[in-house]
């Protein structure tokens, strides 16, 4: 990506995978290096070009979103970049970060966010934004620990950590800054799915779990509009969110796996979807 704090690349199957790559202020890591994965205005505007870039892509079916290295996922916003910065710049940076996390939450596309290490701080609210969480097993913990530097979790941590888990435990885990455990978090449907395993075996996992929504195994645009359905249809009023539904049911009706699903459930047959 233009400020090389973000690797891109795809995989043969069709899926998109965004790491996240930085040290402790915000600038690239160094051949070799693993860092805290942090972020700045800098890698929001690298996510948010990678984020583009798989929406337009019609051969990218699901984006994986991870960190480098084995210990970060992300530890959110740079603290060093925060300590040097106007209120006003402040201001701007949480309100572009809303801007491109809503942007990869509202993509047509299923989002998975591959927790590879921590994911504390703005690295917690990155991973809330994707569709579903998968964590290395003792690879790390999760959190919003804002409080203890006197501020809150302002990259829509409050709001998706709330309708995540409910207003008490989001108030409780927030105003205690505690950071827990990937089993805690599974238990309270922060995280989805745990796996074991070294690093490299957790990214060739994620990935093969990640290929079962591809085709020919799922109808990828059925997937999309699942996701689109839920996540915008559940911010508006019942007979919004069901007149949304309808008239995403009914492009789906009109698509060539739709035919090739109803199709195949008639001949007793393995569906072959294309993705379109």
């Amino acid at each position: 990506m233009t400020n090389k704090l973000v690797n891109y690349g795809t995989t043969p199957n069709g899926i998109a995978v965004i790491e996240l790559a930085s040290d402790a202020a915000g600038a690239p890591l160094a051949a070799g290096a693993s860092g805290p994965n942090t972020y700045t205005h800098e890698m929001m505007r690298d996510i948010d070009e990678a984020v583009l870039k798989a929406r337009f892509d019609d051969n990218v079916h699901v984006i994986v979103l991870t960190g480098a290295g084995e210990k970060f996922f992300s530890a959110g916003a740079s603290i060093q970049m925060l300590n040097k910065v106007t209120p006003g710049y402040k201001y701007m940076f949480c309100l572009h970060a809303n801007e491109t996390l809503s942007r990869l939450e509202q993509t047509p596309k299923l989002v998975i966010a591959a927790l590879n290490g921590h994911a504390v701080g703005g690295g917690l609210e990155i991973a809330m934004a994707a569709d579903i969480r998968i964590a290395r097993k003792d690879a790390g913990k999760t959190g919003l620990p804002e409080i203890n530097l006197g501020v809150l979790a302002g990259t829509g941590g409050t709001q998706r950590l709330a309708r995540m888990v409910g207003k008490s435990a989001a108030i409780h885990m927030m105003v205690t800054g505690e950071n827990i455990s990937f089993e805690k978090a599974q238990e309270l449907g922060v995280v989805n799915t745990i796996l074991p395993g070294t690093a490299a075996d957790f990214r060739r996992d994620v990935l093969d779990w990640a290929g079962q929504f591809c085709p020919p195994n799922k109808a990828a645009l059925a997937s999309g509009m699942i996701k689109r359905s839920v996540q915008s249809g559940s911010e508006v009023p019942l007979e919004y969110g069901l007149a949304m539904e309808r008239e995403m049911q009914a492009k789906l009706f009109a698509s060539k796996d739709a035919k090739e699903g109803i199709a195949a459930y008639v001949e007793k047959r393995v569906a072959n979807f294309k993705g379109n």
